[in-house]
């Protein structure tokens, strides 16, 4: 029997967007606390309609342990009102935990990073996997990313906000429409060309990135720079804490080409999701996609082998060691301390170099706001020049010819080079102050020709007398002597 509005109590409310509200309540039967998600059927359109009931269908059939339960519906045709009732989660959503780490400038554990990734594969794995007993097919998601994956009390993920989801019914089927956030959308979503499930997969590596980097892999002032980013696909490496194997399977699921991203099955292969699986105690479902060959383990098999082999020389060394006398337990011992010599020198060289990052943004910063201020000040004194000019009936076109008529600007650029500059020329300062001091005014450049010339002459006959002058001299003290 559906449940009725006055089955429930409202406790407050937990957001809102162009959807909706979304509430906290209180089930009044047995107090479970749920949430739902109030929207207004009557002002929307038909693709809109069409896409909040696929929304519920598939609400209604996907049941996962880290999925977001749906539990009811609630229809009030008196306001055009349609209420979703769904699980809690507790523990907020991603995107407000990467906001946090970001405000407090440090980075997640890896643990917690591989915890969640883990647990959104299989979430994913449910909904791209055949669905054979409801002759359902698979599900994209479309809009995976920070905001829509929530955490309950225990730190378990749970993915939500299907309101983009699309069905595909055959393995070779693809979608063409262009949805989603464009922080996370594949190339193929970019370049308007059909897509399939391995869209979902390059969402899923911007998600991971984005947990250890505290930002996307590809930013861009606007859409069409992010589209050539995305296209391009290079990206910087996640922060230097986390294992070259998670690095790697980043870089896979952010293949240009979707044809060489792995596929969730392949995904779970991995070593990397395994030590995780198991401790977790986590056993994914083995699907018939599994035993297809997986090309993004060879590749970071490969990877590995080659790590192996750049090391070979050390482990040439600590295999003689062990064939040495010694007993096997110092040995053992005195390699753990060397490694964790290792470690706590790498350590503090990253807190090192973490410092001298935080250094350098915090001089950043303060350059910003000594600029931000400069201009602050410039605009202020701009305005209130413009305010004194306009209270004394003058414009700034006045004000300079007035100031040109003065004598105090110049009234025309001129280009001079440098052997015709007047600042090279010593008759020019002559000329002005002789002006000055008679209080001549402005002189012709004829006139001003003939004053050069004869100036240049005065200093040449008064060279000469001083040359005359010094010549008598030194003949009287030859004299002398």
């Amino acid at each position: 029997m559906p449940s009725k509005l006055c089955d429930y109590d409202i406790l407050y409310t937990i957001g809102s967007g162009s959807y909706g509200k979304c509430l906290k309540i209180r089930r009044k039967s047995d107090g479970k606390t749920l949430v739902w998600k109030e929207m207004d059927y009557g002002s929307m359109t038909e693709p809109e309609k069409q896409q909040l009931v696929s929304e519920v269908n598939l609400l209604r059939e996907l049941k996962h342990k880290y999925i977001v339960r749906y539990y009811d519906r609630i229809i009030d045709r008196t306001s055009s009102r349609l209420y979703l009732v769904m699980e809690y989660c507790s523990g907020g959503d991603l995107a407000s935990i990467i906001s946090k780490k970001r405000k407090e400038r440090s980075f997640m554990e890896e643990n917690f990073i591989l915890r969640v990734f883990a647990q959104l594969v299989l979430a994913l794995q449910e909904c791209h996997s055949q669905r054979k007993k409801l002759g359902q097919g698979k599900i994209l998601h479309r809009d995976l990313k920070p905001a829509n994956v929530f955490l309950d009390s225990s730190n378990d993920v749970k993915l939500g906000d299907f309101g983009l989801a699309r069905v595909l019914n055959h393995d070779t089927s693809f979608a063409k429409t262009f949805v989603g956030t464009p922080y996370y959308m594949s190339p193929e979503q970019m370049n308007k060309l059909s897509y399939n499930e391995k869209s979902d997969i390059w969402s899923l590596g911007c998600l991971i990135y984005e947990l250890c980097a505290l930002l996307p892999p590809f930013t861009a002032a606007n859409q069409r720079l992010l589209a050539v980013k995305i296209k391009e696909g290079k990206f910087r490496r996640i922060p230097s804490k986390y294992s070259d194997e998670l690095q790697d399977c980043i870089s896979l699921m952010l293949k240009t080409s979707a044809a060489r991203r792995p596929t969730i099955d392949e995904i779970l292969k991995m070593d990397l999701l395994q030590d995780t699986l198991e401790k977790c105690g986590l056993t994914p479902p083995v699907s018939p996609a599994a035993l297809k060959p997986q090309v993004g383990i060879e590749v970071i098999e490969d990877k590995k082998m080659e790590r192996r082999k750049s090391s070979s020389s050390s482990d040439s060394s600590e295999s003689e060691k062990r064939e040495s006398p010694e007993p096997e337990g110092k040995t053992k011992e005195e390699g753990l301390e060397l490694r964790l010599r290792e470690i706590e020198k790498k350590e503090r060289e990253l807190k090192r170099r973490e410092k001298l990052l935080e250094e350098r943004e915090r001089m950043a910063e303060e350059k910003m706001t000594n600029a931000e201020t400069l201009i602050k000040q410039y605009r202020e004194m701009k305005a209130e020049k413009q305010d004194l000019l306009s209270r004394a009936g003058l414009s700034t076109e006045a004000l300079h010819e007035k100031y040109e008529r003065l004598g105090i600007l110049p009234s025309k650029k001129q280009v001079h080079f440098a052997m015709e500059s007047k600042e090279n020329n010593p008759g020019y300062h002559d000329d002005y102050r002789y002006r000055k001091l008679s209080g001549v005014g402005p002189i012709s450049d004829k006139h001003l020709g003939d004053y050069r010339h004869k100036l240049r002459d005065l200093r040449l006959q008064n060279q000469a007398n001083m040359r005359y002058e010094n010549n008598i001299k030194n003949r009287h003290l030859l004299g002398m002597r």
